[in-house]
């Protein structure tokens, strides 16, 4: 399909830069992309095909974005049809299932510039129909050059963290996913914005 062939593409020139491979995997238009994540998405919502919380475990780099609909409000079209984000700035997501079947497990957002790194960590819980994630970020963590300089509970992160799996999906942040592949992953936010991320490897 021709949205998916477009998805991978981005994800290819992702995972390409910075590397001899970038001159084959040239970088395509942020507004093809953006309308082959709208399409993914829409062919999502009529297919059948179940995932799992197992589909994304593991690291992924968030490579392009659109951004809420309150930031492009904001922006004033400064953001364009969508953004392929700077190789310098490393944002990954990191899920892990708290065993093998379960929807439960936790989550790892880290933002690196230079030698600074915040991650920020909490529950998760999956949602087979449609393939949502709900999440919360509890904990919150700061390290210089690896060397950990803060950490800490977010806002009454310990009370939040015991209650997560109480709260219905409304009441809690979460991404809607609708492209799950070996080599990316694709959602868009409850604030409206989308996403694509790639797998982490040795080449990022």
């Amino acid at each position: 399909m021709l949205n998916l062939a477009t998805i991978a593409a981005a994800a290819n020139y992702l995972r390409n830069q910075g590397t001899p491979q970038a001159l084959l995997n040239p970088k395509p238009g942020t507004s093809a992309v953006v309308t082959a994540l709208i399409a993914a998405e829409k062919s999502a919502k009529r297919s059948s095909t179940d995932h799992s919380l197992s589909d994304l475990n593991g690291t992924w780099k968030l490579g392009f974005i659109t951004g809420t609909k309150k930031a492009r409000q904001q922006a004033k079209g400064a953001l364009g049809a969508g953004r392929f984000l700077p190789q310098f700035l490393n944002i990954r997501i990191a899920y892990e299932v708290a065993e093998p079947g379960s929807d439960r497990g936790t989550v790892c957002n880290s933002v690196t510039l230079g030698p600074l790194t915040l991650t920020l960590s909490g529950p998760i819980r999956f949602y087979p129909k449609p393939s949502v994630l709900a999440f919360d970020f509890t904990h919150a963590i700061v390290t210089m050059t690896g060397v950990e300089i803060y950490s800490g509970d977010m806002r009454g992160g310990r009370e939040r963290a015991a209650t997560f799996y109480d709260l219905p999906l409304k009441e809690t942040a979460f991404f809607t996913y609708f492209a799950i592949d070996e080599r990316y992953i694709a959602a868009r936010g409850k604030g409206g914005g989308l996403a694509l991320w790639t797998k982490v490897s040795s080449i990022l």
